[in-house]
């Protein structure tokens, strides 16, 4: 650059321009002689006049390398562990250009005189403040305070300059970090209720028991107590938190502020599981709280979401919830919903929700504009040690994916853990990104309490017993210096703790147990009507005619303009216009119907999954691309009328973990909004088993937790191969809460719906577009939520029987739990000689070859279309219609998968053993289907040709 602007000074900015001027003049300054009188000594002056430019140009760009290089690597030697014993980033290796100041200096050419020369700053440091230069020494000095004492900052991988720089002025700057003595007095009330008062009370009254203390970590409340406040003063007025068990209740009561007696009475070993859901335990419920912020005197919605042992499968669910707070608020730019997930830094690193979850986060329709994340690093997993447990030199660096800035910082430090989280608030504020904040911490005990960690860490907690808590080396500190007095930490200590045996009275009274307490999502208004619970009865789902005509009419038009769509999917318009002529639905269109209508009501409907816009199967076509305007689309489900619910239908990135998790917490938010998850095929869903198991199938039972999601899988054998064939209704079944010895009996009006209310979740398999849209508008019209598991098809999508008549949909129509025999064997039931049961898309092969062989008279068909909870009632009722006929149930998928299992004992009851329910299907196997076309085709007709061959079961005993 320098030789450049020699040749021409216009080559380069004109601050390097001003910068080689001046070190000219410097260089040539002193040595000024008589004009010489010969051209060799005139050469010669010229000559050394370049070569101290050179050098001194050459040692300006050396102290700027100096400076980049503690930007970029100070953070390896920054004094992170409080414990003094280990390496934050796993390795004890100095870089060499930061080893000491002699090394240091001989990496960049530079001399030890040189450390009293005076250097021009460049733009990209604001270790100077007002000052344009500094001394070497003093260069040096302040970098080593900035990125080499108890914070840690990277931050050099973002790719934005002006991020870059925001950051190095919040921590280069001089001065930056004081405090006045009132912030100092309140960050030392925070501590004391964290540590001293709360975590000792609680080991006093409950030695024995599981807590998941803090101890070791206290810092950790007042720096989300700093992040709230920050955030608070910028405009946040509804804080949504995830976090896993340790440390749990301190901050549901020195954070959102939960009563202690509500904590406190949660440890009483008479609680019934009736209190506290199934028994959950307490280190895992949720909160819901609003109250003032006593810092900007503002109002302040805190929510702490109920999360299981899988350490971070709450962070997309996290993200979901404040997606939709934001939503329902018209927040899309962040400022007053926000979300802070607080993770431990094993599962940090080694979980791989939590890459699925960063990439979610600038996705336009899963961002919530920015996270702050806080790890509690405890440098240990359970038992094992970081450098077992995880391959990169932080547990943070799966953070980078993003260029989210990483702040590490040392826990032991309060005054530097609060200045980071409030940077790490502003940021979020400012670039609406995520932001992590590392506190590297240590566990005062084991994994739990009751667990001894000098097994497996010996010299670790040899330490940590030595160690003096934080507690007293800051309250040490300040009255040192003069801040408080002995005496104000004594009452301030005493303060608290009388607060605590006061609140410890309190909970001895059994009228303060109630699970409401423990909702992260309360739905107001909701469950009653004018002060009195909801009538547990559900109207019927059908819709006038016109309303079918009018969104039959928007599903098969372009509404703007101009709009060139493929000629191929013209064809798809142009047919579904002639069913709205016919009146009668595929598939496709029973959903654009039964969304259509529900944002005709006011309710919000969001569809989700990979490739849900246009649809796996090409069949949904929700969104429409121009073929001639890059990125321009149309969604004509929101043309359907002026004043209509918003509609949201979004590919997601490749995840199903993530992205359920993610819908999972947008459904928690409002009980008044439909909303789905599709799995690209029904098989995807093992890899978001997780969420499924602990928040879905369970969320009611362990938290009182109801949620409507709805989870789109698509199911059946069509010779496609093991891996997009079942979607594993087994397992929903399994898991399903329904007792199969016990028929039930109802107390309610409606035997359906007092059996929905009962059951964990609700898992149908429709074989009619009809039953399809009447189970999506039954999800909303229910007077609670419950899951609902939908097995949808994929050959049934164009399948020429699968169609519904508007008929079937009109107003007074509803969902069929039972789909009976309509044809000539239900009217003359006692001539039948087999009644086959059967779910889903076989339905249609069993009818196809019941006429092929002419048995429609023998053989009666009856379609189970909720699987769950069983419909008793109704099977019962198909049962005693047909009494001399044989009964089977028969189900494409292999005998030790699918229905049969599920639905074999509970017909039992319904017959008492009197009769058997024999099965008809492929035999069991390890794969759910088989790849080979032509074997696929032998199978099936293999038990076809049994369910109708009227002598199969002779013999045979049950």
């Amino acid at each position: 650059m320098y030789f450049a602007w020699l040749e021409n000074p216009q080559s380069v900015h004109k601050s390097w321009d001003s910068f080689f001027r001046k070190a000219s003049e410097e260089a040539s300054y002193g040595s000024a002689q008589p004009q010489p009188t010969s051209v060799a000594r005139e050469s010669r002056s010229a000559v050394s006049s370049r070569t101290k430019t050179s050098k001194l140009v050459e040692d300006h760009l050396a102290v700027q390398s100096l400076i980049r290089a503690y930007q970029i690597r100070g953070h390896h030697v920054a004094q992170l562990d409080p414990l003094g014993i280990l390496d934050a980033d796993l390795d004890s290796f100095v870089p060499s250009d930061l080893i000491t100041t002699i090394d240091k200096l001989a990496f960049y050419d530079l001399q030890e005189t040189d450390l009293d020369k005076e250097f021009q700053l460049p733009m990209t440091t604001f270790i100077g403040g007002s000052e344009n230069t500094l001394s070497l020494r003093e260069i040096i000095r302040r970098l080593e305070n900035t990125y080499c004492q108890h914070i840690g900052l990277e931050f050099m991988f973002i790719n934005d300059v002006e991020q870059c720089q925001w950051i190095r002025q919040k921590f280069e700057t001089p001065g930056v970090m004081q405090f006045s003595s009132e912030e100092k007095r309140t960050l030392l009330a925070r501590l004391v209720r964290s540590m001293s008062r709360f975590e000792d009370f609680l080991a006093r009254k409950w030695s024995s028991e599981k807590r998941f203390g803090l101890e070791g970590c206290e810092v950790m409340i007042p720096a989300l107590k700093t992040i709230i406040d920050k955030s608070s003063e910028m405009g946040i007025e509804n804080v949504i938190l995830g976090m896993p068990h340790r440390g749990r209740l301190n901050v549901l009561a020195n954070v959102i502020r939960k009563d202690l007696e509500q904590i406190f009475c949660q440890f009483d070993p008479k609680l019934e599981a009736a209190d506290e859901g199934s028994g959950d335990v307490k280190y895992h419920l949720g909160m819901y709280h609003e109250r003032i912020n006593r810092v900007t005197n503002r109002n302040i919605t805190l929510s702490l979401v109920a999360n299981p042992s899988h350490l971070e499968a709450v962070d997309p669910v996290v993200q979901g919830k404040t997606k939709a707070e934001q939503f329902y608020r018209g927040d899309a730019q962040g400022k007053k919903v926000m979300s802070i997930l607080v993770h431990g830094d094993a599962a940090f690193a080694g979980q791989g929700v939590v890459y699925e979850t960063f990439h979610l986060s600038d996705l336009p329709s899963y961002t919530t504009n920015g996270t702050v994340h806080i790890v509690v690093n405890n440098q240990i997993g359970f038992t094992t040690d970081p450098r077992m447990a995880r391959s990169s030199p932080y547990p943070t660096d799966v953070a980078r994916v993003v260029n989210a800035p990483i702040f590490h910082v040392n826990a032991d430090d309060p005054e530097a853990v609060i200045y980071v989280c409030s940077v790490a608030a502003e940021w979020r504020n400012t670039f609406n990104k995520d932001v992590v904040v590392d506190l590297v911490c240590y566990r005062r005990r084991g994994h739990n309490e009751m667990d001894e960690p000098m097994f497996t860490q010996p010299l670790m907690y040899k330490q940590i017993h030595r160690q003096v808590p934080v507690l007293k080396k800051y309250a040490d500190k300040l009255i040192a210096e003069g801040t408080v007095t002995l005496q104000e930490f004594e009452e301030e200590i005493a303060k608290y703790d009388r607060i605590c045996e006061e609140a410890y009275g309190r909970s001895k009274d059994k009228k303060i147990l109630h699970i409401k307490h423990w909702l992260d999502s309360p739905w107001p208004g909701f469950f009653n009507v004018d002060g009195e619970p909801k009538s547990m009865t559900c109207p019927a789902t059908g819709i006038s005619e016109d309303v079918l005509t009018h969104i039959g009419s928007v599903a098969s038009s372009v509404p703007l303009e101009g709009f060139k769509i493929h000629t191929g999917l013209s064809r798809i318009l142009r047919g579904r216009a002639d069913m709205i002529k016919n009146r009668t639905v595929d598939w496709a269109l029973a959903e654009y119907m039964a969304f259509g209508s529900l944002l005709k009501e006011g309710i919000h409907v969001r569809l989700s999954g990979q490739d849900v816009e246009r649809g796996t199967f090409s069949h949904r076509h929700h969104v429409l691309h121009d073929q001639e305007v890059d990125r321009r689309t149309c969604v004509p489900m929101n043309h359907l009328w002026p004043d209509q619910a918003p509609y949201t239908v979004c590919n997601s990135s490749l995840s199903e973990y993530g992205v359920l998790g993610f819908e999972l917490g947008y459904a928690m938010a409002s009980p008044n909004a439909l909303v789905l998850w599709e799995a690209q095929f029904g098989d995807f869903h093992n890899t978001a088993q997780c969420i499924i198991d602990q928040f879905i199938s369970t969320g009611q039972a362990k938290w009182v937790r109801h949620n409507g999601i709805v989870l789109l899988l698509p199911h059946g054998m069509e010779g496609m191969g093991p891996e997009h064939s079942s979607a594993r209704p087994e397992r929903f079944l399994q898991m399903s809460n329904d007792d199969s010895d016990a028929y039930p009996v109802s107390v309610a009006a409606d035997f359906e719906v007092s059996q929905l209310y009962d059951c964990n979740w609700i898992v149908v398999n429709c074989s009619t577009p009809a039953n399809y849209f009447h189970v999506l508008r039954r999800q909303i019209l229910l007077p609670f939520r419950k899951p609902l598991i939908i097995f949808t098809p994929k050959s049934l999508l164009r399948h020429p029987e699968a169609k519904s008549s508007f008929d079937q949909m009109v107003s007074g129509t509803s969902f069929q739990r039972v789909i009976p025999e309509d044809g000539v064997a239900a009217r003359a039931p006692e001539q039948v000689q087999r009644l086959i049961f059967c779910t889903g898309k076989v339905y249609y092969d069993l009818v196809k070859e019941r006429s092929r062989q002419g048995l429609e008279e023998k053989v009666a068909i009856t379609r189970l279309e909720q699987i769950s909870p069983f419909p008793f009632d109704l099977i019962k009722q198909e049962a005693e219609k047909y009494p001399r006929a044989e009964l089977a149930w028969c189900q494409e998928e292999h005998k030790n998968m699918g229905y049969y299992d599920y639905i074999s004992p509970r017909f039992m009851t319904i017959l008492r053993r009197t009769r058997p329910i024999w099965y008809v299907g492929r035999d069991p196997a390890a794969a759910p289907a088989t790849g080979n076309r032509n074997t696929h085709l032998v199978s099936l007709k293999k038990f076809l040709d049994t369910a109708f061959n009227l002598q199969a079961f002779e013999g045979k005993t049950f």
